[in-house]
Formats: C-alpha cells, structure tokens, sequence
C-alpha cells in the first residue's frame, strides 16, 4: 500500500507559518539564550507548544531519517516537535525491539546535544525512559549521563527515571539524585528535586529517609521542590534543620 511520504521540510513549512514575530522575543528570553545562559544561541519560529504538538500528531508516522533531520534544525520548534513524534511512535510501538530502535535513535540525539534546551528533556525522556523498565540494568547509562559536562545529558539521567519510578523502580532515582547532589545547575537542581517529590509520591518514607541522609548538603532549590507535597508542618521543619 501506498504510504505517503512525510519531510522534514513539511514540517518545518506548517511549524514556521505558525510562528508570530512578536514572540520571538518573549520565547528567546524565556528560554535564556543570552550569551553564558543555558540555552545560549536557541533560534525560534514563533509558535505555541499546543501548534507544535498539532503538527507532531499528523506528521506522527515520519521515518527517523526525516525525524533526525528535525532534530537537526537550529529552531527550538522544530526540535520539540521531533522529540513529541518520537514520543507517538514509542507510544504505538508493539514490540521491545521497536521500542530498543527508538530509544536508541533518542540516545543518539541526546549525546549529539540535540535534545538542547529543559523542555526538550522533559517532553521526550519520561516516554523513552520507559525502554529502561525492560532492560536488564539501566544503571549504567543513568550514571554515564549523569556524569557528562553536558547540563541537557545529566537532566536526562534523572528525568529518565520517572518511568522506572511509575513502574514501581524507585532506587534509580535515589541513586543518580545522591550523583547529582553537587551539580551547579539550577536546572538539575530543579529536575532532581521534581523527581524525588515523584518518588515521595509512591514511597514517602524512602523520601523522608533520603532527606535525613541528604538534606542538609542538597541545594535549596531542590530541596524545596522534593517536599512540596509533603504537609506544611514537615516542610518547615526540613527547611530550617538543613541551613548549613
């Protein structure tokens, strides 16, 4: 049967008549692509995430090879948009092996620095992350990325690991939040903190064991969002026991 074939360049031609001029700015500043911030030379179209989402739906069949070629575009759009059909095709794949082509095509994308900006990370690494419930031991790659002088690389390995926390997996999470204690980023600080309230969610006593062990050397920034849902009360008292 006849499959019509879809191009990057398709997308690119829907993503770009979407974008408004008088956005740009606002997205550009949002996203820090000053010089020395973290999304440093980022480029943008102009539109809005629900957009970009409507035209990764209807392009969601596209081979990898065009799939890439977004991931390769210099706006941010574009990007994302890759980033959401990957996500549809692991969302429709049937088989592990389909699954192990996806999330390795991922890979590639994170380690070329394509997956380049939080949003990118966050969109795309809960659904890949899904690969690593069916492997043996994900631990080596999660502590390899977590390692990286990349900031997008060690957002992964810690994102990545809210589909093992979903399925029941919670020492992934403590261990690369123990390996990113001492990270600079606020970025990381915030990714790792979100993913320990993710995981005081299913098991808030080893949230609570974590923190008597860690709190006192965790950034503020990540302590504050790892209790969020913990009761006033406990969250004050985590707050004022951990100042140095």
């Amino acid at each position: 049967m006849y499959r019509e074939f879809m191009s990057a360049l398709q997308v690119l031609g829907e993503l770009k008549a979407f974008g408004k001029k008088g956005r740009v700015g606002d997205l550009s500043r949002f996203y820090k692509t000053a010089p020395g911030e973290y999304g440093e030379g980022d480029v943008f179209l102009g539109g809005t995430v629900p957009q970009t989402r409507s035209v990764a739906k209807k392009y969601q069949k596209m081979e990898l090879i065009e799939v890439g070629k977004l991931f390769n575009s210099p706006f941010h759009e574009a990007r994302l948009c890759a980033a959401i059909i990957l996500n549809h095709q692991f969302a429709k794949s049937k088989t592990s092996q389909e699954r192990k082509k996806l999330f390795d095509f991922y890979l590639k994308q994170v380690r070329e620095e394509r997956v380049n900006n939080w949003d990118i990370v966050d969109v795309s690494a809960p659904w890949m992350g899904v690969y690593l419930t069916e492997i043996e031991d994900p631990m080596p790659l999660l502590l390899k990325l977590s390692r990286s002088k990349s900031l997008w690389q060690r957002r992964v390995s810690i994102v990545l690991t809210f589909a093992l926390i979903r399925a029941g997996d919670l020492e992934p999470t403590v261990i690369i939040s123990k390996a990113l204690l001492k990270d600079e980023q606020d970025l990381i600080h915030k990714a790792t903190g979100w993913m320990l309230r993710e995981l005081g969610k299913r098991d808030v006593m080893l949230l609570r064991r974590f923190l008597s062990d860690h709190a006192h050397k965790m950034p503020r920034t990540m302590l504050r969002y790892s209790i969020e849902k913990l009761p006033e009360k406990e969250r004050k008292k985590w707050l004022v026991e951990s100042k140095p």
